[in-house]
């Protein structure tokens, strides 16, 4: 900045002053915003829209986070069995399903889902002897 002429013993003290009152709010430390912690269920519910969307890598990363947040949740596996059951990969879906059982041995869900597949099995199999 150029300090010339025009800058005077007055103008001096006002600047300071001017520089005082301003420089708190830019101190001030920017509001910050609170941050909701992730849970089994928030990343279930992504996982289900991501797949939803036809975005299945997006899918399969959140539910298996969810495996991750809490390994004993069995609806993770099942959520995880649901998108590669989607996306054609039968094998890995069953997988799912039977870790999920193995928490649950009822759990419905996965018992639904594994006559889902098996149902599926069966009338690929008829279809191909044809």
């Amino acid at each position: 900045m150029f300090y010339g002429p025009a800058m005077t013993s007055r103008a001096i003290p006002a600047l300071a002053v001017l520089a005082m009152l301003t420089a708190p709010a830019a101190a001030a430390p920017a509001k910050t915003v609170k941050e909701q912690p992730v849970t089994v269920e928030a990343l279930l519910t992504q996982a289900h829209a991501a797949a939803g969307k036809g975005d299945t890598e997006l899918a399969l990363r959140l539910a298996q986070s969810a495996i991750v947040a809490n390994p004993a949740h069995p609806a993770s596996y099942v959520a995880l069995g649901d998108i590669y059951a989607e996306a054609g990969q039968a094998d890995y879906a069953r997988s799912y399903y039977d870790a999920a059982l193995n928490i649950d041995p009822v759990l419905p869900s996965a018992l639904k889902a594994i006559a889902a597949l098996d149902q599926s099995h069966t009338s690929t199999t008829a279809q191909a002897e044809k």
